[in-house]
């Protein structure tokens, strides 16, 4: 707790004499401080009866300590600072304020010092002019700032169980939903992406000031930090907005993180979020990647059934996948190319850079492997589920 100093005894009349005055002190204290700081100037901004009772609690502390008494403290002035905080007044407003009562004070002070016996006068007014301009505003300034401090933690505290209650489902209500929104400077509609990036270690970001990073390209979101998983929701309203979110998020180059297809409506955050982690499997494995969810029926059958579909994809890739890993790998990339370039060899052989006859071996060896002919509808049907579900497979079950 600030104390204030021991005033020298001699000053103990003329602060009685002072502090009887308080409540008219106050009152023009006040109306100095309104006619001289912008923010005081009206009724919007501090109540005059509001700020003239705050003056005179302030010079009344002020007196009542130069009149000797001990156990005064600094209350009045930390009550303001924190009142002030809560109420969102600008700390430059409220020092400014100190500043012009201060001053009021000091020549209020230095008036009765003149004609008073026995006192030297400047070593008074030096007194009065540290204690007043800097016991107060320091104390109101350290306590606006305690204050906003632990507005700001709470604030944080409620935005994450917002976004924690968003991504659970927890949100089901239109009000309910348009309030979170307002909480986490999310617009009420869409379209949104859902972020999911792969941890270093518990406790840490994945990707360090991403909100801050997302804001200076004007898209605002709101994220969660998991165990595992650090998760966020993107505002892309704007045209352009899904790449430059999908550009801002590659400039992760050490982060796993996968993102889901754009959606319209909030209360669809929880299937995004399972959409999101699906695209983050797929780059499970690899040093860094951000891989975009596929949005196509067989990736969407396999995100709404996944343990079946992992059951698949081991059924179906089972002899590719117990493979040498290079050889492995590079059979299931040729396939996926050849997805890529809608079942044209020639497509997928620019893609690989290599010759078509590479690739027709390839997805020969494939077919032998896996018992599915390419030429079979079927049979392309189930190898494509079955890609898709990969990434769902474990490295220790690959």
């Amino acid at each position: 707790m600030h104390r204030i100093p021991d005033p020298p005894a001699e000053v103990a009349p003329i602060a009685a004499s002072l502090r009887s005055r308080a409540p008219e002190l106050g009152i023009r204290m006040a109306r100095r401080i309104r006619a001289e700081v912008t923010y005081y100037g009206s009724e919007g901004g501090v109540a005059f009866d509001e700020l003239s009772a705050s003056c005179q609690r302030n010079a009344d502390l002020v007196f009542r300590h130069l009149a000797g008494d001990r156990g005064s403290d600094m209350t009045p002035a930390l009550d303001t600072g924190r009142e002030r905080a809560r109420r969102g007044d600008p700390l430059a407003d409220l020092l400014h304020a100190y500043r012009v009562g201060s001053e009021f004070l000091w020549t209020e002070l230095a008036a009765e010092a003149r004609v008073a016996e026995g006192i030297t006068t400047d070593i008074f007014v030096a007194l009065a002019a540290w204690w007043v301009c800097e016991g107060l505003a320091a104390a109101a300034s350290d306590a606006y700032r305690e204050e906003t401090s632990e507005l700001v933690l709470q604030r944080e505290r409620e935005r994450s169980a917002m976004v924690e209650a968003l991504f659970t489902g927890m949100l089901t209500d239109r009000t309910t939903l348009w309030g979170a929104a307002d909480m986490l400077g999310l617009p009420t509609g869409g379209p949104y992406l859902v972020v999911a990036a792969e941890v270093p270690a518990p406790g840490r970001e994945a990707l360090p000031a991403i909100e801050a990073r997302l804001l200076a390209e004007q898209l605002r979101s709101a994220w969660r930090l998991l165990p595992d998983l650090q998760i966020g929701v993107v505002a892309v309203q704007q045209p352009g907005a899904e790449e430059t979110a999908l550009r801002v998020l590659g400039r992760s180059p050490d982060s796993r993180v996968g993102v889901s297809p754009p959606y319209r409506a909030l209360q669809d955050t929880p299937r995004a979020l399972r959409l999101a982690r699906v695209a983050l499997a797929g780059v499970r494995g690899r040093p860094a990647g951000l891989a975009r969810f596929d949005d196509s029926p067989a990736a969407l059958l396999v995100a709404s059934a996944p343990d079946e579909a992992a059951r698949i994809a081991r059924a179906v890739f089972e002899d590719v996948l117990e493979l040498p890993a290079t050889e492995r790998d590079r059979l299931l990339e040729t396939l996926e190319c050849w997805f890529t370039a809608a079942g044209s060899t020639a497509g997928a052989a620019e893609r690989l850079y290599c010759h078509r006859n590479t690739v027709r071996y390839r997805l020969h060896r494939l077919e032998e492997l896996t018992g599915r002919s390419l030429r079979d509808p079927r049979a392309v049907a189930d190898l494509a589920v079955a890609l898709h579900a990969l990434p769902l497979l474990s490295l220790e079950q690959r």
